[in-house]
């Protein structure tokens, strides 16, 4: 994963709209293609340009990126709750702890590309065909854009669809969507490709197959530790607060994210820890703040 920021890999602001993101990639592809651009390094370039177009031409993804940073798509960021690599490993930013629990119990192109099934069918409307990285040309085959919801991704589904083949004869196939599947996912059946795009959710995020969520606490709840409910793609969990936890850590969830497509793994859930301030108090309250205030040798102004 390239280390530069992907705006300035394309050449673009942050407001940059898709279609700036779109023709900043047409320009750089075109620039940077190992067959055009001779110089060393000319691959890998390309492949920085790829790799941020593969994010910022995703309405998702992209946000997930203005949000995070690019931790949020490195398969090797995480580590063990209090290792060394704990604030690395966030992928919410913020050098904020990781802390790992457990119910006992990728990148590559695969996303929504505005339009377009991937950047390799991009990549051959710029250069009318092939692989950007080698290999054999992108072979077309007929397409069929599958919209499903998020849980039928996640859990898999039993789809009906109607197309018109060659010749003008309608066709009808019922399509078993394996559990895992994501905004982007190509798969084949009886000859017809199946693009999938899949519906946001309200509460969860998702970035392959690991699932990002938030839960707010209080102050209390944060200092001195707490059992919570969170809800998550495979039910309900009991969440143990550790006490001390600062605001904007991670807790992991291990194997409650979405099933890994065509393994029999799962990813994992992260739940982001924010903090409720309390903008009035009763008299108690400010009672109390205050005493702790002057415990920790605070003016009585300090809420």
């Amino acid at each position: 994963m390239s280390k530069k920021d992907y705006y300035d890999t394309l050449g673009i602001n942050k407001s940059a709209s898709e279609a700036e993101i779109k023709s900043a990639y047409r320009r750089l592809a075109r620039q940077h293609h190992p067959d055009v651009d001779k110089s060393a390094g000319a691959a890998d370039r390309f492949k920085e340009v790829s790799e941020a177009y593969q994010v910022l031409s995703d309405p998702g993804k992209r946000k997930t990126y203005d949000q995070f940073g690019k931790a949020a798509f490195d398969p090797s960021a995480g580590s063990g709750p209090y290792g060394p690599g704990a604030g690395a490993g966030n992928p919410f930013g913020g050098g904020f702890r990781t802390y790992s629990y457990s119910t006992g119990g990728q990148s590559g192109f695969d996303g929504d590309f505005g339009g377009f099934e991937d950047p390799f069918e991009l990549f051959s409307q710029i250069f009318g065909g092939g692989s950007p990285f080698g290999g054999r040309a992108y072979q077309r085959h007929p397409t069929y854009q599958m919209e499903i919801s998020f849980d039928e991704a996640i859990h898999g589904a039993t789809k009906a669809i109607e197309f018109q083949e060659e010749g003008g004869r309608r066709k009808r196939l019922t399509i078993k969507v394996p559990p895992g599947v994501d905004s982007g996912t190509r798969m084949r059946f009886s000859g017809i490709d199946i693009v999938f795009r899949v519906s946001r959710h309200p509460e969860f995020l998702r970035e392959g197959p690991d699932i990002f969520s938030e839960v707010t606490l209080n102050i209390p709840q944060l200092v001195l530790g707490d059992v919570v409910e969170v809800k998550t793609v495979q039910g309900k969990v009991n969440l143990k607060i550790p006490a001390g936890t600062e605001p904007g850590s991670l807790i992991k969830i291990k194997g409650r994210g979405t099933p890994k497509l065509g393994s029999s793994s799962t990813g994992d859930h992260y739940v982001r820890v924010k903090v409720e301030i309390p903008k009035k108090l009763t008299s108690t309250e400010r009672e109390l703040y205050e005493e702790l205030a002057n415990l920790k040798g605070k003016k009585k102004g300090w809420f």
